[in-house]
């Protein structure tokens, strides 16, 4: 056997390994494999007119905190939930109470360029934890993008946003964080789960 004729097998071994651990792998990531449920709506904003935000599955009537903003903006708190994963999800709804309609303030991004630069958000959102005197910021995806509540420029008087923010989870004795952003009061909320 030439030498030529054994390298060109390697070659076409290695080709062929490669190719079926790609193979593998694009399989084991694709999909649920048809077992997962769903979600029946996806987490992105949705606006309703009327002073009662619809209650979402797996939250309360009674909203874990209120903090206000300018113009007329208030946001309830109504859940903070810690997964298995090791994030903890903020939900509530933003809602103007004011007699005209808001420009939502550009502080509520933050201000870091990688924020930023993916639009109005409420990337500038902190959880801090007094008792592991740590302070969590908004997670980002691997393109930098937060993961919260985006695309929103102003609400109408009276209209409510749904929105969400997501942060990594203090440590699992942490009950109590105090939820923080830019141009809103301050308020303490208890994490659940």
């Amino acid at each position: 056997m030439s030498i030529r004729f054994t390298a060109k097998a390697r070659r076409g071994m290695a080709a062929w390994a490669l190719v079926a651990g790609l193979a593998v792998g694009v399989a084991g990531c694709g999909g649920s494999g048809g077992d997962a449920k769903k979600p029946d709506s996806s987490p992105s904003a949705t606006r309703t007119s009327g002073s009662v935000p619809s209650a979402q599955e797996g939250q309360s009537d009674q909203p874990l905190a209120e903090v206000r903003g300018s113009n007329g903006l208030t946001l309830q708190i109504l859940s903070a939930q810690r997964d298995s994963g090791g994030f903890v999800t903020v939900n509530g709804t933003m809602k103007n109470d004011g007699a005209q309609t808001v420009a939502i303030p550009s502080a509520l991004s933050g201000n870091e360029t990688e924020i930023i630069k993916n639009g109005r958000s409420l990337g500038g959102a902190t959880l801090v934890d007094s008792q592991g005197k740590k302070r969590y910021y908004v997670l980002r995806d691997t393109d930098g993008r937060p993961l919260t509540t985006t695309g929103f420029s102003t609400l109408k008087a009276g209209d409510t946003l749904a929105v969400f923010m997501q942060f990594p989870a203090p440590p699992a004795n942490t009950s109590e964080v105090e939820f923080q952003l830019p141009t809103f009061t301050s308020a303490t909320i208890k994490i659940s789960g």
